[in-house]
């Protein structure tokens, strides 16, 4: 063997070698090319649910800042509920027929300043609850008292003792109410003979 086919040989090797390397590139190449498609649609999928997530928790802030806002004053109004009871206590109470000129002013009074603060309340949203000649309601009214009625169906709510109040539409507080029991006569008759 020559000097140049000893120099040739390697070369030869040297190229074979790169030919048989060449599939074995491709293949990582092709390998490489998946990985990194896969890769990229996992953080894709990770960058919407990201993106998602934060858009439901920007809505569940907004969400809460109107409910906030929109029912901020309720204890407020719940106490100020004391104050219209006893306007309306101080009226049910004034005497209705006095000739006395002070006694007429003082209940006029008391009702422009009643009809104030339930127009007040109105405003934001508090509005009362008039269930006379209404079925009894468990989630708005609360039974004192069952009375004896011809004159309403059983459950019927037949005296308000003191009124209940929504604010929007949520219960601020509940009426307490009498209700009808029927009257004695519809009760079913009992034969005690037998």
């Amino acid at each position: 063997m020559t000097e140049a086919q000893k120099q040739e040989m390697p070369e030869t090797e040297t190229e074979n070698a790169a030919d048989a390397g060449a599939p074995d590139t491709a293949m990582t190449d092709a390998a490489r090319i998946a990985e990194l498609e896969r890769q990229v649609a996992e953080l894709k999928d990770r960058a919407l649910r990201e993106m998602a997530d934060a858009e439901n928790t920007r809505r569940r802030a907004q969400k809460e800042r109107e409910e906030t806002s929109k029912y901020a004053v309720a204890n407020f109004a719940k106490e100020m509920l004391n104050v219209s009871d006893n306007f309306v206590r101080a009226l049910e109470a004034a005497p209705k027929d006095s000739a006395d000129a002070g006694v007429k002013n003082l209940i006029a009074g008391i009702e422009a300043t009643e009809r104030q603060l339930a127009n007040t309340l109105a405003q934001f949203g508090i509005k009362k609850i008039d269930p006379v000649g209404q079925p009894f309601d468990p989630n708005f009214h609360r039974a004192m008292a069952e009375i004896e009625s011809a004159d309403h169906p059983p459950g019927t709510v037949v005296q308000v003792m003191q009124a209940g109040y929504v604010i929007h539409d949520r219960l601020l507080r509940e009426a307490l109410v009498a209700v009808s029991k029927g009257s004695p006569a519809a009760a079913p008759h009992v034969d005690t003979t037998a």
